[in-house]
């Protein structure tokens, strides 16, 4: 009894002092497909021109240095934090270089996080570490060096409140070269402040995965919905067609099956909660003819109204150029089919299940694709890469003020 007692009195001290009760140690999975990559010259060349290739390492030494899972979360959350906060930084011109690569480019972000998720993934600590323990890490890493947790609004009335969401480069198995305008025009962005017609504008961003798995479970949702109620417009921004920008005016519940960054593909309806209550469609409430018609930037910028369906009674998709009929299924938004399209979806599905629909603008943007030079094959970047990739974010930057300044609506 007294042997028992002493054991129940450990485990409580170990609880109040906030350690984890060591778990039977489970064997590290392999690294995933997006880790692999990593080896590749490509990224490791962008690592080191950037100087983010002392991240991981430093940041395997600093989990190695854990005793216990607490102390692991701490290390993980505050590393994940200061990746973002590099990255941002990097972008907006705080802080060195690191290296010859411009400072807009989104890439390093990107495959320096790659560094650190594969460093959690494959650690074998000497406590014990569960599956469940993992993942948790894992998913505190993704949130924190995504900027998803350091969403901040001032208090101040009179500032509006602008939320922009950008996505990481893929089909990276095509061209592991590759950028993403949206990704680099959230670390353009993030904190910073638009002087608009109604006065300033605070500007947050968060980026996110090109995983259908991450969508499934509610990834977009956890990060947007303690700020839609406070946010005064919110666009989610991803890469589109060459040569343009489009205001997507629908959104459809499909997955066309394209794969993913992980090589996964998914075709189905979009899942999401209370499947019972969701629509096919959903629409964007930012101020699309407004945008369409000013002068934000070199590309031009057009309101895109074509989707896929499958009209009602019918089987076969039908492409209609002026929306969804009444009754529809659907089978692409203006946006396709794809994540961009999904988060588009979400995006503006969870506007209006928190009943926004009329207050708040939202939408979805295309960017242009992002386009290296004629002939170049072979170089990481090169300067009309730069350039486009400058004109992009500005373009976004413009595009914003245009819908702050045409909504003109001031919230506390």
């Amino acid at each position: 009894m007294n042997s028992l007692r002493v054991r129940v009195g450990v485990i409580g001290f170990a609880l109040m002092a906030g350690l984890a009760i060591p778990q039977a140690a489970e064997a590290a999975p392999p690294a995933t497909v997006e880790e692999q990559r990593l080896d590749k010259a490509v990224p490791q060349e962008i690592l080191r021109r950037s100087g983010f290739d002392s991240v991981a390492p430093e940041f395997a030494r600093e989990l190695g240095s854990a005793r216990n899972y607490a102390q692991a979360r701490r290390i993980v959350v505050r590393e994940g934090s200061a990746l973002w906060k590099r990255a941002v930084d990097r972008a907006q011109g705080r802080g060195p270089a690191g290296g010859d690569l411009s400072r807009d480019d989104d890439r390093p972000l990107y495959w320096a996080r790659l560094g650190m998720t594969r460093e959690v993934r494959t650690w074998e600590p000497g406590f014990g570490l569960g599956d469940g323990q993992r993942a948790a890490l894992l998913d505190e890493l993704e949130r924190t060096s995504r900027g998803q947790t350091a969403i901040r609004y001032p208090s101040a009335k009179g500032v509006k409140r602008i939320l922009v969401t950008g996505f990481d480069p893929f089909t990276l198995d095509r061209d592991i070269r590759i950028s993403n305008p949206s990704g680099a025009t959230a670390l353009a962005l993030d904190g910073t402040v638009i002087e608009t017609a109604q006065g300033p504008a605070r500007v947050e961003t968060a980026v996110f995965p090109v995983r259908w798995r991450d969508f499934a479970e509610g990834t977009v949702e956890r990060t947007l919905r303690p700020y839609l109620r406070k946010a005064d417009l919110f666009t989610t921004v991803s890469q589109g067609r060459v040569g343009r920008f489009d205001v997507e005016r629908t959104n459809g519940a499909w997955r066309g099956g394209f794969p993913d960054n992980e090589n996964v593909s998914r075709t189905e309806t979009v899942p999401v909660t209370d499947p019972a209550s969701q629509p096919q469609w959903t629409t964007t409430t930012l101020p699309y003819k407004d945008i369409v018609a000013a002068s934000t930037g070199r590309f031009p910028v057009y309101d895109n109204t074509s989707v896929t369906e499958i009209p009602a009674g019918g089987t076969e998709p039908v492409v209609r150029a002026d929306g969804p009929t009444a009754g529809s299924t659907a089978r692409a938004g203006g946006g396709g089919d794809y994540l961009s399209n999904e988060i588009a979806y979400r995006a503006t599905l969870l506007r209006d299940r928190l009943g926004l629909h009329d207050k708040l603008p939202g939408g979805h943007v295309h960017t242009p694709v992002l386009q290296f030079a004629t002939g170049n094959t072979t170089e990481v970047t090169d300067p009309e890469f730069v350039r486009n990739r400058l004109d992009i974010i500005a373009q976004v930057r413009s595009i914003v003020t245009v819908a702050v300044n045409e909504t003109g609506r001031t919230r506390d």
